[in-house]
């Protein structure tokens, strides 16, 4: 994810949060004990924290599948956020809710269900961050508002970075499916094998669970829906912004051998002669020393989890045929150039287009149109916002619309330029809100609700209208495949013969797309490095 607002004033979020946590909710028992949560103040939803899916990957568990929860006795509590994975500070816009730990295979609840025989919908939320950053107890994930509407919601951790995606000969080769990384993924499966064997007990449906995660949150949906092994543990899908669709840049499935080279690399950073001594090192030697590779580590192609690409799975028809409700914000990667130490011209973007796109680079100048140095910044703002989320999101969308069967797709853009506070800066240099405009992971806040997480912004009342106009359609989709409801503006299907886009604004309204020939001739270059 791209740094946006700072969320730094965490003390103040946390008030936010806790003050919804006065009372002692009633015991639940789940498969491998009981435990005992909190309520809100008026009693409607009951709230779990820390609740653990996977045991601890630690010790010999490092660096394997993830193994189920051990049972305990008594009455567990369930009343603060257990640990986050471990992770370091990446992004400004990622607070650090609690401390890091390998011991971080925990899950968090909302419920407004009265017994456990409310059957109500799921929805299980992957949180973004690169692969690595990020936790299902960040303040902008409080699950209240879905609750109010009538949803369990579900936040999870996932193991991040070297924790969860180290790939390396000797993992392989101990691997009962010759196959290592992609652990992290592993966890989410888990952790959809939890709430299929215990989400009844806190009045959910466990036949009425849908997956929705934003940015590598997102690229998580995109590979749950082609791996075999997430089969039938979902229903539905929502994506905000990302898949695993590259088009030559941004992140992109490796194959296994790729992954083990980088493993082997890292593990001799440290003059770890075998599997056994990186097991012992600490994870806070780990931690660091993978910070200095920064992005290595991510999901790969191991055979295993993932048997090939998103592209050859979702052309074959292979992956869930389930609805699928996705999109991006407009300006993904807008403050990359506008504040970028040196603005373009048409003359310098057309060179670097030509540099990038090669054969393709005259399709791709036709399509942003750059007809003057003012436009070069708005058509540059607009390429690398779409060869870093925007086209691998349309990819995914127009897969399934095309080889999902009969599952209905919804499209959306999120289009608010998010206010920001006075004198705000973004590295160093000071930012206003047509600088940032629809900024990456924006529209997180919006959908949850937790504009309030951040009360440094100085939000609108257009902006609470907006924020709770999302939250319906994303409760409205997980509850019966369909956005629309009563008082929200019409969001029509998807058809990639005829598409129409949902716009997310202060104003929402439905509109033909205008930008397919951006996607289309990105397209025709990504094809062409497949």
């Amino acid at each position: 994810m791209i740094a946006g607002v700072k969320t730094r004033l965490y003390g103040a979020a946390m008030l936010f949060l806790l003050a919804a946590s006065l009372a002692t909710a009633q015991p639940v028992g789940t498969a491998a004990g009981t435990v005992k949560g909190t309520t809100t103040a008026d009693g409607k939803i009951r709230i779990f924290k820390g609740i653990p899916y996977a045991a601890a990957p630690v010790g010999e568990n490092r660096w394997r599948e993830p193994k189920p929860a051990p049972a305990w006795q008594g009455v567990r509590d369930a009343l603060e956020f257990g640990a986050q994975c471990m992770q370091g500070q990446v992004f400004d816009d990622i607070t650090f809710p609690r401390p890091a730990s390998e011991d971080c295979l925990n899950l968090n609840i909302w419920t407004p269900a009265a017994t456990a025989n409310d059957r109500l919908p799921v929805m299980v939320w992957i949180h973004g961050g690169g692969f690595r950053a990020g936790a299902g107890a960040e303040p902008r994930h409080d699950g209240e508002a879905f609750a109010r509407k009538g949803i369990v919601l579900v936040t999870i951790n996932y193991r991040l970075g070297i924790f969860g995606f180290l790939s390396h000969p000797e993992l392989t080769r101990e691997s009962a499916h010759n196959a290592s990384g992609n652990y992290g993924l592993l966890d989410q499966i888990a952790a959809l094998q939890w709430v299929k064997a215990s989400i009844a007990a806190f009045g959910g449906d466990p036949s009425n669970v849908t997956i929705f995660g934003e940015s590598a949150g997102s690229f998580s949906v995109s590979a749950l829906m082609a791996t075999p092994l997430a089969a039938g543990l979902f229903h539905k899908a929502i994506g905000e912004s990302g898949a695993f669709f590259s088009s030559g840049s941004g992140l992109r499935l490796q194959p296994l051998a790729a992954t083990e080279e980088q493993g082997t690399k890292f593990a001799s950073s440290l003059d770890a002669a075998s599997l056994a001594d990186l097991r012992a090192r600490s994870s806070e030697e780990l931690l660091a020393e993978a910070m200095k590779a920064q992005g290595m580590f991510s999901p790969s192609i191991d055979g295993y989890v993932l048997r090939e690409s998103a592209y050859s799975t979702f052309s074959a028809g292979r992956q869930a045929h389930v609805p699928l409700l996705a999109g991006w914000n407009a300006d993904e990667s807008r403050m990359s150039v506008t504040l970028g130490p040196q603005k373009p011209t048409a003359q310098s973007f057309a060179d670097d287009v030509g540099k990038r796109f090669g054969a393709q680079a005259d399709a791709i100048l036709a399509a942003y149109r750059p007809a003057s140095d003012a436009d070069a910044v708005e058509s540059a703002a607009a390429l690398a916002g779409d060869t870093f989320i925007g086209y691998s999101t349309w990819k995914w969308i127009e897969m399934q619309a095309t080889t999902g069967g009969s599952a209905p797709v919804y499209r959306y853009s999120f289009d608010r330029k998010i206010p920001v506070p006075a004198n705000h800066t973004v590295r160093g240099r000071l930012a206003t809100s047509a600088d940032i405009g629809a900024r990456h992971a924006g529209e997180i806040q919006y959908v949850f609700g937790t504009l309030a997480s951040i009360p440094e912004v100085p939000w609108e009342p257009s902006d609470k209208a907006l924020s709770d106009a999302m939250t319906s359609y994303w409760a409205n989709f997980a509850k019966k495949g369909d956005p629309n409801g009563e008082g929200l503006p019409m969001w029509p299907k998807y058809d990639p013969k005829a598409p129409r886009v949902l716009h997310l604004d202060v104003t929402i309204k439905d509109a033909p797309d205008s930008t397919r020939a951006r996607y289309e001739a990105i397209d025709a270059f990504a094809s062409a490095q497949r």
